[in-house]
């Protein structure tokens, strides 16, 4: 029988990761399962609160950016979510996004992450690369994907 005890939901605050956000926090409620929220920032030289565009940061932009997703990640899941999960746990690394979730999922002993994929085809896929498919590829727990519409 399956048994999941922690669930990993990386998320970037896209429409897309809240989406799979949803999913992690029915399937938290299902298994009686700790939900873990995972921000990453990944590399300053491009940032930006909407992966879907970015933006050169200033020193002094970056206390604050990493203020806004505090704070963000404070208010997920929204208090009807919320109320379904035994247990959150919220966490923020500073690093590559595939190696730091992998590593929080490895040191938490998660028993599934469940993250977004922004179905990135083509170039895009080429030039951004999928932290999806890489963690799919390498983590040691299963991995559910959430398919968003190409972009």
């Amino acid at each position: 029988m399956l048994t999941l005890k922690r669930i990993l939901c990386p998320v970037d605050f896209s429409e897309l990761s809240l989406n799979a956000l949803t999913f992690a926090v029915d399937l938290a409620s299902k298994f009686q399962a700790e939900l873990h929220l995972l921000h990453v920032f990944e590399g300053y030289d491009a940032i930006s609160l909407n992966p879907e565009t970015a933006m050169i940061p200033m020193p002094q932009w970056l206390t604050e950016l990493r203020k806004v997703c505090h704070e963000k990640l404070a208010a997920l899941p929204n208090a009807d979510l919320a109320a379904r999960c035994p247990s959150i746990v919220r966490a923020h690394r500073e690093g590559p996004a595939i190696h730091e979730i992998l590593e929080y999922a490895a040191h938490q002993k998660i028993d599934l992450i469940v993250l977004a994929t922004h179905g990135r085809t083509g170039i895009k896929h080429l030039l951004m690369g999928s932290v999806a498919e890489n963690v799919v590829r390498s983590a040691s727990c299963p991995v559910l994907t959430i398919r968003g519409t190409g972009s």
